[in-house]
């Protein structure tokens, strides 16, 4: 998704002049709640970077990534177990952010080099943290996808429901463990994370791209995790966050086999967070087939904007496309709007005031399932505005697994 739009005062004051980096700041700080950020470290660690400035911002969470890796390292050799998980879960987070904020900047050879960071402090976690893991590879036709599975600590705890958790198009396992995974296993819940098309791994060490029927995906992985032992298949809910909330709603219009699913935030259309932004005359050049055209009043619209063409570089990488046309006609085919009324499963929409990204999209899905969909507002006056509410992450755990829990008979 392009940069966010802000219509409306967040309920905290910015952490940062730049909107992209306030959000980021936002997101991080929001995960401490399950231990993945450190709020005081983040802002010292961000707290000189200025506004547009994109090396900088990488060089602080970089920076911070490998600190506290160093104490993750320190922490497990002397034997403290519990204080090297943590700080590698930190450092997981931090390198995501930096994976993030190299992508944008026109020398991306440590791309892949930061990206392996985070995964080697994510393994680090995995292996120490206060969960049984295990390593598993879904089968997907020919090919496979890499996950993890997750259980309670406690085998005594769990409840025999499972929830598979879909990642936005940008997030690291690090920040969808703060985010929803944690609050499972707190809870009884066995979870399931990977990496889909176009995520992490996918993207960044094999090149395989985004791909909008996730249906292919989603129905593969429901079919690997109702077989695992003690999981009852009948109670298998599905989680899908920011551009998951796309991928899920796209998922459940053909495989209905989940009990329950939660889009946080609810998108129809993913192409809306692009096309926003652009002039309608550019639209619609690009609506006469007037590829070429396009191409070259992009390329020089960008060339006077160095930060939208940062942004456009990030997130374009992992649809796989070149030209600018190419790429807006590939995000087009992500939408929901001519297949959501086939949606059975009960489906919860998080609906946040100030929603940047897709902004009236959780509203329009809950119109289009009518039948069997729940929208839940978060407001301002909560702390709990603005995309995925990223600095109420207790209180949408709280709602999101009350209303599962219900669905899935617990």
């Amino acid at each position: 998704m392009p940069a966010p739009h802000l219509h409306h005062r967040p309920a905290v004051a910015p952490f940062s002049p730049d909107d992209d980096f306030d959000f980021e700041i936002r997101t991080s700080l929001g995960h401490a709640v399950e231990g993945a950020s450190e709020p005081g470290e983040v802002l010292a660690a961000v707290s000189g970077v200025k506004k547009g400035d994109h090396e900088a911002w990488f060089a602080a969470w970089n920076g911070l990534g490998d600190r506290v890796r160093t104490i993750a390292d320190t922490a497990a050799a002397a034997g403290h177990r519990e204080s090297a998980a943590g700080a590698a879960l930190r450092a997981s987070a931090y390198f995501g952010v930096a994976v993030n904020a190299l992508s944008a900047l026109a020398d991306t050879t440590e791309l892949v080099p930061t990206f392996r960071k985070q995964r080697e402090a994510w393994e680090l976690f995995v292996s120490l943290g206060p969960a049984r893991a295990e390593r598993v590879d879904i089968p997907v036709g020919p090919d496979s996808m890499p996950g993890y599975l997750f259980r309670p600590q406690d085998p005594a705890a769990a409840t025999g429901a499972a929830l598979v958790a879909v990642n936005g198009s940008d997030g690291s396992l690090a920040a969808l463990w703060a985010s929803i995974v944690a609050a499972g296993l707190h809870r009884g819940y066995t979870v399931l994370v990977f990496d889909g098309p176009g995520q992490q791994s996918q993207l960044f060490e094999h090149d395989v791209p985004f791909r909008p029927d996730w249906e292919n995906v989603l129905t593969p992985v429901y079919d690997f995790v109702s077989r695992q032992e003690g999981v009852d298949p009948a109670c298998v809910g599905l989680y899908g966050i920011s551009q998951g909330g796309y991928w899920v709603a796209r998922a459940l219009a053909f495989e209905h086999r989940f009990a329950a699913a939660i889009a946080d935030p609810g998108v129809v259309d993913v192409s809306t967070s692009w096309t926003s932004h652009l002039p309608k005359s550019l639209l619609k050049l690009l609506d006469a087939g007037q590829t070429a055209k396009f191409d070259r009043e992009m390329a020089l619209g960008l060339k006077l904007s160095p930060g939208a063409a940062r942004t456009w570089n990030f997130r374009a990488r992992p649809f796989g496309t070149s030209g600018y046309a190419e790429t807006l006609e590939a995000v087009r085919g992500y939408t929901v709007a001519d297949v959501a009324s086939r949606i059975t499963t009960p489906l919860l929409i998080t609906d946040p005031e100030g929603e940047q990204f897709w902004p009236g999209q959780s509203a329009e899905l809950a119109a289009l399932t009518s039948g069997v969909s729940t929208l839940v507002p978060f407001t301002a006056a909560e702390g709990a505005d603005g995309h995925c509410q990223p600095l109420a992450r207790t209180l949408t755990a709280q709602r999101l697994f009350d209303w599962l829990d219900e669905k899935l008979g617990g």
